[in-house]
């Protein structure tokens, strides 16, 4: 029978006797497992934030935007000729089933006026839809009513940066603000929303009623014309048939003939933001790939460390074997010091990488996310690599010969 705790003793012995040579061995396993556990942490965090930007735009969006115009032989882009109108948005929403809900939008930036205080910030000019669209609870007060919407009532929502910088403390529900020198009711607050997938602060915004835009803020180049309008889909599956749908309706309703272009751009907002998720992960994916390129570094190190050791070790496991032990003894010593090293190791990467991890969520403003899937996957790594990369050295010291290994000098 196979001696265990006499092997793990004389292995642990072994190490003990060589602290610094132990020590130096470990490192490229703590660098290894340390760089993988950080990475994956960094690249969950990145995901996970984004996750949460991409909900915080909305479920199931599709962007309608207006023409462009040309001049001189420029061509302007998307949204600088207004070719879309309210009218467009109520037809939609009538002949358009793949449709849930939409929110024509109409705006631009201004200087908001409290008191001293001013602040620029977006104006958007909307309807009481766009609340549900964008999945944006109110945190206080009430939203825009289709009386607001038809009389262009003087009333705005505002959001939470918005309310920072010009309201402090004070509660800003019916306090009012002037907007290019028309003064509005504050009505209610935006819940917090955050940074966008492109990094805005969607926060940093004060909604108005469509018309009140139209008619009071911004102008229109003919009555009803809007800038945008965003759709939202009845489900992630119907996105399709609400794209074709609308693209269909827009084309009748404008008169564009079968080989004549768009005077408008329909736009999968939730596939684009899906796309660069996916950029992300891939991305993550191989910042692990590479980081346990370490780990097999670090094996390669215990093998090397482990060879020398048997060469250094030639009389003691000869002494070994002429007072008994087996070659099963000898090769499970090694193993043991092999799979020691690794699992030391391992544990020190694993601290290693979660205090890394928090150091660049503090110091870089990344988010991290500690993922134990990766912490036990790395630790078990770490194991097979200490016993894959111990056995040749333990085989190589069973083989010996006694009376060789008595006499090596």
């Amino acid at each position: 029978m196979i001696d265990v705790s006499s092997s793990v003793r004389v292995a642990l012995r072994a190490l003990q006797v060589n602290k610094l040579r132990s020590a130096l061995t470990m490192l490229g396993i703590i660098i290894g497992v340390g760089a993988v556990i950080a990475t994956v942490a960094i690249g969950a965090g990145a995901r996970e934030q984004m996750a949460r930007q991409i909900a915080s735009i909305g479920s199931n969006l599709i962007l309608v935007l207006s023409g462009s115009t040309t001049a001189g032989g420029v061509r302007m882009g998307s949204g600088t000729q207004p070719t879309l109108s309210l009218d467009d948005a109520e037809a939609m929403i009538k002949e358009c089933p793949a449709i849930e809900d939409l929110a024509p939008i109409h705006g631009g930036s201004a200087q908001v006026v409290y008191g001293n205080q001013n602040w620029a910030t977006g104006i958007t000019g909307t309807t009481a839809n766009f609340l549900n669209v964008r999945d944006w609870p109110l945190e206080a007060g009430r939203p825009f009513t289709e009386q607001d919407i038809r009389t262009a009532t003087k009333v705005a929502l505002i959001g939470k940066t918005v309310v920072e910088k010009l309201f402090g403390d004070i509660d800003p529900v019916g306090q009012v603000v002037r907007i290019k020198n028309v003064p509005f009711t504050i009505v209610g607050i935006l819940s917090e929303k955050g940074q966008s997938p492109q990094g805005t602060d969607q926060d940093d915004t004060l909604l108005v009623p469509v018309t009140t835009a139209q008619k009071k803020l911004f102008g229109t180049s003919f009555p009803g014309s809007v800038r945008t309008i965003i759709v939202k889909a009845k489900s992630e599956d119907a996105l399709p048939d609400a794209e074709a749908q609308i693209t269909d309706l827009l084309r009748q309703r404008h008169r564009i003939g079968p080989r004549q272009e768009n005077d408008f751009t329909v736009r999968n907002l939730t596939q684009i933001l899906q796309a660069q998720q996916q950029q992300k992960q891939i991305m993550s994916l191989l910042l692990g790939a590479i980081a346990s390129v370490s780990l097999l570094v670090g094996g390669i190190g215990i093998m090397n460390i482990m060879l020398v050791s048997v060469t250094e070790r030639t009389r003691e496991i000869g002494i070994r074997m002429a007072v008994g032990a087996r070659s099963m003894d000898i090769r499970l010593q090694f193993i043991i010091e092999a799979v020691t090293l690794s699992l030391i190791g391992g544990i020190a990467g694993i601290i290693v990488g979660a205090i890394s991890s928090e150091l660049v969520s503090i110091f870089a403003g990344w988010a991290t996310e500690i993922s134990v899937v990766a912490v036990i996957t790395a630790f078990l790594f770490s194991g097979f690599v200490g016993i894959f990369f111990g056995f040749y050295p333990a085989y190589k010291a069973s083989l010996l010969n006694p009376i060789d290994a008595l006499r090596y000098e």
